[in-house]
């Protein structure tokens, strides 16, 4: 019964090991083949998600739970997932060697990723959590010749084994006050006894190694820097799927665990909310590599997804599903053209995107829905996503919140139409015209679609996300 709640993680670890015996045993010397059977593969698990591959239920001593909640985001790192190894296949032949090691660490990333969703358990946390961070560990720095990804993966190992070490002292004070490591054990040890001081203790330092995987302040020191030098499908990855990775564990912790603490985590969560998405969009806005403007913006989306925790409802858990759902295909869709692009131009500095609606339209065209829908513009699907979080948190009167994501998006408009303003009324460096596979084409209209599909017709999704979030929270 217990392996049968992990049939959708055995499905994508044993893709991987297939992935890597592939990659021994074929000659050929092209292997981006196998980026193509990981797809394949990620698709067809996806698939067995809506037809027998979830198990509801609880298992391995309440230490894993699948619910509502736990499909959602397997579905959603799977979907992630998918569309991250499609750019990877145009984005290889800037790998020199490990083709085939890197799509099976991706494959590694996604299974830890998806263990996140079903945690029940500070145990059961940490293991999750390190598959995906010791998987990102070695993607980033996977360019070994040049310095910027080597640097960034020096510095997202030395930030993230510091964020662990938070996360474990925090374990270990949890366990020493409590005598449990299970979330249910210690919501009813705070109802029963309240928040000792070394309970306070343990739960603000795992909450800090949750802030370094969610990216928000004080904790986000690491991202400019590692997107800008990390490959840009990793990056992409980070983006999304560490991301929400990192969401998934904290409405798990705090519905889980830390309920009895509502009102104290809400104040605090509230105060990040807003110093989160003023020093993203702040920040971003001198920027002029387009990776580091979108690790700021990626800072200042987390912001906007604590505004719904911070409003502790089920709407407000609804709004943040919703936002994670728009936020895979906007994000995804600005770095499939930065992967396209990635042979054509000499940097990702934004004056390379000069002129690109002349040289490409249709990467032009896929770069400004990606950025109009993260600055929150209607009809994209960033903008209903906003909408949703910020009606969460008017709606349990935190009208100062509401004011702080509402100067954010204001901020955000100038640095996203700044690019936009880029490609299509500036005089481009290089006159010759930009070649897009047809797997890459095909993958950029997908994305396109699926973020003005999400915008104007939002219905069924809200529905799902609301559902999901009401049986999560019931």
């Amino acid at each position: 019964m217990n392996l049968s709640l992990l049939k959708l993680e055995i499905a994508t670890a044993g893709l991987a090991m297939l992935v890597l015996m592939l990659d021994v045993f074929t000659r050929r010397d092209d292997k981006r083949f196998l980026g193509a059977i990981s797809a394949a593969g990620l698709t067809a698990i996806l698939a067995w998600s809506f037809w027998g591959g979830m198990v509801e239920g609880a298992g391995f001593h309440g230490m894993w739970i699948n619910d509502a909640l736990a499909l959602f985001f397997k579905r959603l790192f799977l979907i992630a997932t998918i569309l991250v190894t499609v750019m990877s296949v145009g984005f290889a032949g800037k790998i020199e060697s490990g083709v085939g090691e890197f799509f099976a660490l991706i494959l590694f990333a996604c299974t830890g990723m998806m263990l996140t969703a079903s945690v029940s358990d500070f145990v059961m946390l940490f293991v999750a959590l390190e598959l995906v961070t010791v998987s990102f560990y070695i993607l980033t720095s996977f360019l070994r010749r040049q310095v910027a990804s080597l640097e960034a993966g020096v510095k997202y190992l030395i930030l993230g084994a510091l964020s662990s070490a938070f996360l474990v002292y925090g374990i270990t004070f949890i366990y020493g006050a409590t005598n449990t490591t299970s979330f249910a054990g210690l919501a009813e040890f705070l109802s029963a006894k309240g928040a000792t001081g070394l309970v306070l203790l343990g739960v603000l330092l795992v909450l800090a190694g949750l802030g370094f995987k969610v990216a928000s302040v004080p904790f986000q020191i690491w991202v400019p820097d590692v997107y800008q030098g990390a490959p840009s499908p990793v990056t992409a990855f980070l983006a999304v799927g560490s991301k929400a990775a990192g969401f998934a564990l904290l409405l798990r912790l705090l519905y889980g665990g830390l309920l009895p603490m509502k009102a104290t985590w809400v104040a605090l969560i509230a105060v990040l909310a807003a110093v989160t998405i003023l020093y993203g969009n702040l920040a971003a806005i001198p920027q002029k590599n387009i990776k580091r403007l979108l690790g700021y913006s990626s800072i200042s989306h987390a912001g906007f997804l604590l505004l719904g925790v911070a409003a502790a409802t089920a709407f407000g858990t609804g709004a943040v599903l919703f936002y994670l759902f728009a936020y895979v295909f906007t994000t995804l869709g600005a770095f499939l053209v930065i992967v396209c692009l990635a042979h054509a131009t000499a940097d990702d500095e934004i004056a390379s995107y000069a002129g690109l609606a002349r040289r490409s339209p249709l990467l032009a065209a896929a770069m400004t829905v990606a950025l109009v829908s993260l600055a929150g513009v209607p009809p994209m699907a960033g903008f209903f996503a906003k909408f949703l979080v910020l009606s969460a948190v008017i709606g349990q009167q935190l009208w100062w919140l509401a004011a702080v994501g509402a100067v954010g998006v204001v901020a955000s408009l100038y640095y996203y139409l700044g690019v936009v303003k880029a490609m299509y009324w500036q005089e481009p460096r290089d006159e010759g015209a930009i070649a897009v596979s047809l797997p890459m084409k095909a993958t950029l209209w997908c994305v396109m679609g699926a973020t003005l599909l999400i915008g104007v017709y939002q219905g069924p999704f809200v529905a799902w996300a609301f559902d999901v979030a009401g049986r999560f929270m019931k």
